[in-house]
Formats: C-alpha cells, sequence, structure tokens
C-alpha cells in the first residue's frame, strides 16, 4: 500500500469509529428516554404512537 492509502484507509476507520460511538450513544440515550418516560407513566402503546404519525 502506498502511503496516501494508508491515509486514507486510516481517515475511513477513524471516521467508522466515530459514528458507530454516536451511534451506539444516541440509542442508549433513546432507551434511557423511554424507561425515564415509562416509570413516569407517559409512554404510549405501540399503536397510539403509530397513528400519531400518520
Amino acid at each position: 500500500m502506498s502511503n496516501h492509502a494508508v491515509y486514507v484507509m486510516s481517515a475511513y476507520l477513524v471516521a467508522l469509529v466515530i459514528l458507530g460511538g454516536l451511534v451506539i450513544s444516541s440509542l442508549a440515550a433513546r432507551s434511557r428516554v423511554r424507561r425515564e418516560l415509562s416509570a413516569r407513566g407517559l409512554d404510549r402503546p405501540r399503536e397510539q404512537r403509530a397513528k400519531a404519525i400518520r
């Protein structure tokens, strides 16, 4: 591999790691918010969420 290829592949790897971390962080926050809403009794069943979107 040339020097340019090493640079490009490492940039792709860094971007992939950062995006993966953001996805994991977002899913964890979503789960935490859903648990909190459920504990407060503010959650909606799936059927109501589907009707609200339409």
